[in-house]
Parts: structure tokens; C-alpha cells; sequence
């Protein structure tokens, strides 16, 4: 599934497909584009997608890739899908504190307890 050029880790774990990053920094504008493609595959690959998406080796994201956190979570919405982020950096956190993107995700602390919240 993944390409030379990925951005991004994907494995499918039962039903729920974990989505990591490469990079440690979400800076540049072709890369962000680059992974709202590669999960947008993903989400349109099935009916009701689970995604999962880890932050766990992520120091820096631009207000670009939050933009595309959003967009992903409407695709996901609209397939009547479920989407989780977990492994978020304390500074990364506050970001999604201060712009109450919070309220609009579920974010877990690790991928375990993310795992376990998915409803069946």
C-alpha cells in the first residue's frame, strides 16, 4: 500500500486502519497536500472507515495540516466513519486546546485506549 513517496505508515489492525507520519514536522504545504491525499484514499477505499491517526512521532504542525485534520474529519464524517488521533505532542496539544479543535476530535493519549473507543 505504500508508495516511495508517502508521507505516511499505514496498517490495518481488525478493522481499524492506524495511519502514523513520517515526518516530524507537518510544515511544508506539497507534503501536507501529499498526506490529505494518501488518507483521503483511505477513507474512500470503503464504507464507514475507522481511521486512526497517530501524532506519536510529530514535533511541528502548520495551521495548514490542522486545516487538513478538519477536511479529513468531514470526509470521515460524511461515510458515516470514525476517526481518532492519539500520541499528541503537549505542544501540538495546545494548539487543538487554544483553536478548540478539541471539541471537534477524539483524541486519545495512546493508540491503545484509541483503539478501545472505536464503537462497533
Amino acid at each position: 500500500m505504500a508508495s516511495s513517496g508517502t508521507r505516511l505508515r499505514v496498517k490495518r489492525d481488525n478493522d481499524v486502519t492506524v495511519v502514523e507520519f513520517v515526518d516530524r514536522n507537518i510544515l511544508d504545504e506539497a507534503n501536507i497536500q501529499a498526506i490529505h491525499d494518501e488518507i483521503a484514499a483511505i477513507i474512500e477505499a470503503g464504507p464507514k472507515p475507522r481511521l486512526l491517526i497517530s501524532f506519536s512521532n510529530v514535533d511541528h504542525l502548520s495551521s495548514a495540516a490542522l486545516g487538513t485534520l478538519i477536511s479529513i474529519n468531514n470526509r470521515v464524517k460524511a461515510q458515516e466513519g470514525q476517526l481518532r488521533l492519539a500520541n499528541i505532542d503537549p505542544q501540538i496539544m495546545e494548539v487543538f486546546m487554544i483553536t478548540r479543535l478539541n471539541r471537534i476530535f477524539s483524541i486519545h493519549e495512546g493508540v491503545a485506549d484509541a483503539m478501545g473507543s472505536f464503537e462497533k
